[in-house]
């Protein structure tokens, strides 16, 4: 029979970098949102695409809007869909 001890060896286990997600600038969001939506209720998903991407947004973001189904959406429903803070 094998003597049991309390005094297990101690390997190293590897080391797992924490994964780090990045949001996306709510207020470049919010600041695109205002001026694309002063003076309209509604604008397609095209309109907000093109001028997102003329704004030099971050890819993340860009791609979530080339995501949104075609269509036109107000303010509220685009903030809602990316993250944005614009209602």
């Amino acid at each position: 029979m094998t003597d049991v001890t309390d005094d297990a060896p101690v390997t190293d286990a590897p080391v797992i970098e924490e994964l780090v997600i990045e949001e996306p600038d709510t207020r470049r969001l919010d600041d695109l949102l205002e001026d694309l939506y002063h003076g309209q209720e509604r604008i397609s998903q095209a309109d907000i695409y093109r001028r997102a991407v003329a704004a030099e947004m971050p890819a993340q973001l860009l791609t979530r809007m080339a995501a949104l189904p075609e269509g036109e959406y107000s303010v509220d429903e685009v903030a809602d869909l990316l993250g944005g803070s614009v209602t």
